[in-house]
């Protein structure tokens, strides 16, 4: 189809939107399909439908919430980027943590903004790595730089993970390691976040976005 002054109409951008609380994603969406160019066509409120969601509709950009129930946006992130590997990827948050942008590049993301931006920045930003631009926050990139990388290392980020809530016993179980070595695991981490027990060091790992 074409304008009446003979012009095709550009193409819309296909958005695939990912976020767990159902009144955001459809202001979200709503918000976006106002644009011209933009257009929502597929939405998931799981970590884990993120993917099946991209394999049924062709998108051209994925607007991924971090904190979801069935695995986090960082994760999908990583998973899209293996299976489409020319897809755009923003990450959305409501937490400004520096240790969730790094992670976020480290799983390919093209664009990290906080979600009380305005939608017209959600959509410049959009724009912008369609043509193949990267968009930070300002206010966090410059926190990230500050605050450093993260201390932990993958495996004391696993044993992490596990310790709010489980024994050691429970976590040794879970990641195939002995209770001492775990135990040696949660020392390094309450030593390197610079607290005095694991349940410290878990909230101070997932305030800097390290977990």
């Amino acid at each position: 189809m074409t304008h009446p002054d003979g012009e095709r109409p550009a193409p819309c951008v296909r958005l695939l939107l990912a976020e767990d609380q159902s009144m955001v994603r459809e202001a979200l969406a709503a918000l976006l399909s106002l644009e011209p160019d933009l257009e929502v066509v597929a939405q998931a409120a799981r970590g884990d439908e993120v993917l099946p969601a991209a394999r049924a509709h062709s998108v051209d950009v994925a607007l991924l919430d971090i904190e979801m129930p069935g695995g986090n946006g960082l994760d999908a992130a990583a998973a899209l980027r293996a299976e489409f590997p020319d897809l755009k990827l923003v990450i959305l948050t409501t937490f400004g943590r520096p240790g969730y942008l790094r992670r976020a590049m480290e799983a390919g993301a093209d664009a990290f903004l906080v979600k009380d931006a305005p939608a017209a920045r959600l959509a410049d930003a959009v724009r912008r790595v369609l043509r193949g631009e990267r968009v930070i926050d300002p206010a966090l990139a410059a926190t990230a730089l500050a605050d450093g990388a993260s201390p932990l290392t993958e495996r004391e980020r696993d044993v992490l993970r596990l310790a709010d809530g489980a024994t050691n016993a429970e976590i040794a179980a879970a990641l195939h390691l002995s209770q001492g070595t775990v135990r040696n695991y949660l020392s390094l981490a309450i030593q390197k976040t610079g607290v005095r027990n694991r349940a410290e060091a878990v909230r101070t790992a997932r305030d800097k976005g390290w977990l």
